[in-house]
């Protein structure tokens, strides 16, 4: 490893917090685990994916061993933005996946904030964390879609005032019979929302900026997510982060990131790009996600939709041939 390799492991944390069953497991410090962005299918062109069999791609993604689940916030199908993610909505669809699989964590990446009350989504996130047993990893954004702000009567300039508030909020309802006042409403501490999550509070992850300074994001949350990029902007971005949050005097958190990736037959063939990612042989995945390891990322969220292979073929070789190099810290028990 280079110098500036080196020291960046050596910095690397001891401990993150311990909040929920997935959480701690599906991050740990020096360590990278691997998930899968839903809908688990190859959708080139079409913003529409085929689900027809979404159920038994996250059971089989359960049993190979993937850290994650992750599927996403799109109530509107627009046109520009060209992907409708996996239709569902997110709450409904983490119940369902809760009652269906057993260990793998499932995340959403990430509810639009900005768009749904605090209320519902802390309610929401609660009921699918105690569902599943602990597992749920609740991202949260702005969100990057101007045409759905007018569709639902919310202002797109003001959205990252709203994301703030809403956050403050549902870390109050958090706690029992909280007060609380904000542009979203009023507690008294004379009533408390139910059910709790299992743990001390749902994990948060921020997405991004999410309209917020780096500050602001590094001493908030309890983790990022953020997107790919070479390898040497990144580990400048995950060191910066983590040096805000240690100046804020915030405990040390995980960093994820997402990738598409299309892996293709030949084990050797060399990366090609293609969007947020690149398709390549299993050889170049590997080395490219212990780079990420070195510097300082402990989990990423592999999208298959531009992948050219059979999906479940797929899965099943990324199994076999990369999960054993990033094995899921803990037992998820």
């Amino acid at each position: 490893m280079t110098d500036l390799q080196t020291t960046f492991v050596a910095d690397e944390p001891a401990t993150f917090p311990k909040l929920n069953r997935a959480y701690n497991t599906v991050f740990q410090p020096g360590a990278l685990s691997v998930g899968l962005v839903v809908p688990l299918d190859a959708y080139h062109t079409d913003p529409v994916p085929d689900m027809a069999r979404h159920l038994e791609r996250a059971k089989l993604a359960d049993e190979l061993g993937f850290a994650a689940l992750w599927l996403r916030d799109v109530p509107f199908n627009v046109p520009s933005f060209g992907d409708a993610g996996q239709t569902f909505d997110p709450f409904v669809y983490l119940g369902h996946l809760s009652g269906v699989t057993r260990d793998i964590a499932l995340g959403v990446a990430s509810i639009i904030l900005p768009l749904r009350h605090p209320a519902h989504v802390a309610k929401a996130a609660a009921s699918v964390d105690q569902l599943s047993g602990g597992r749920l990893l609740l991202g949260v954004a702005s969100g990057d879609r101007p045409e759905e702000y007018p569709a639902l009567g919310m202002s797109f300039p003001d959205r990252g005032a709203r994301f703030r508030e809403s956050l403050a909020y549902i870390r109050a309802v958090g706690t029992d019979y909280p007060s609380y006042k904000g542009d979203h409403g009023s507690l008294n501490g004379s009533m408390d929302m139910l059910p709790k999550p299992t743990g001390a509070r749902v994990p948060i992850l921020i997405t991004g900026g999410s309209q917020q300074s780096p500050d602001w994001v590094a001493a908030h949350g309890d983790g990022w997510m953020t997107y790919p990029r070479d390898i040497a902007s990144q580990a400048q971005i995950v060191r910066d982060y983590r040096a805000r949050g240690a100046e804020a005097g915030a405990q040390a958190k995980p960093v994820m990131q997402s990738l598409y990736v299309d892996l293709v037959s030949d084990d050797k063939a060399e990366p090609r790009p293609i969007h947020l990612g690149f398709g390549s042989g299993v050889a170049f995945l590997k080395s490219y996600l212990c780079e990420l390891r070195e510097h300082g990322i402990n989990h990423v969220a592999l999208n298959l939709r531009f992948n050219q292979a059979d999906i479940e073929n797929t899965m099943k070789r990324l199994a076999d041939e990369v999960l054993p190099e990033f094995p899921t810290q803990g037992n998820m028990q």
